[in-house]
């Protein structure tokens, strides 16, 4: 049985593919977890109020979704903590866009891929085998490399104990084993484009959030 995601949004995402199906990654997103236990932070250009807002970036709600073009980089940061979560996104990324998603921060006032897992959107990242899909520093991708730039993508993450997996467009790019970090809060990125160039836009559609402890 296929869940009711919000009919007015126009992808095809996979998410629903896999509902049909009966299961997404190992646990599933069943059709019964998206109707009773979904969190939704982000629904078009609702949901800045869901967060605190780190750093410089300018984050506004604007063109149906929430969206950061601007500034040398910051974060929206969940207001509570979480361990083991599901998170979906709609996300739409330029060629020069460094963004991301952050799992477990350590330090909601200072987020980096050393104190979080970081699953990545970055095409220009120098180090490739840590662009977009990768979790940086803990979980590489292999080529080909995955694009997510000029158009619109879905994330679909689960990280549970001290394993995860990341589907970026309904494929699988990369699965970690790694438990340095045990609870955080989730945060959603702006950051400056490779060599320090300004970054490109980041716009997030949808961002909606499954605890599972």
């Amino acid at each position: 049985m296929r869940a009711q995601l919000d009919e007015s949004c126009d992808m095809k995402v996979s998410l629903r593919a896999a509902i049909a199906a009966g299961a997404l990654l190992a646990g599933g997103f069943t059709s019964a977890s998206i109707a009773d236990d979904w969190i939704t932070l982000i629904e078009g250009e609702k949901g800045l109020e869901n967060f605190n807002s780190i750093g410089d970036a300018n984050w506004r709600a604007e063109d149906g979704a929430i969206l950061a073009d601007h500034g040398a980089g910051g974060h929206l940061v969940t207001k509570s903590a979480y361990q083991d979560v599901e998170v979906y996104a709609e996300f739409w990324a330029d060629h020069t866009t460094n963004s991301g998603i952050f799992l477990r921060a350590q330090n909601p006032e200072q987020i980096g891929f050393a104190n979080a897992y970081e699953v990545n959107i970055f095409d220009q990242r120098p180090v490739q085998e840590y662009s977009t899909g990768a979790i940086v520093g803990f979980a590489a991708l292999e080529e080909p490399f995955p694009k997510a730039g000029g158009k619109w993508n879905t994330f679909e993450i689960r990280i549970q104990g001290s394993e995860a997996v990341v589907e970026l467009n309904g494929q699988v790019t990369v699965r970690m084993a790694n438990d340095d970090f045990k609870e955080g809060p989730i945060s959603l990125q702006y950051a400056a484009g490779a060599g320090g160039i300004p970054g490109g836009v980041i716009k997030w559609r949808k961002v909606m959030i499954r605890p599972l402890s």
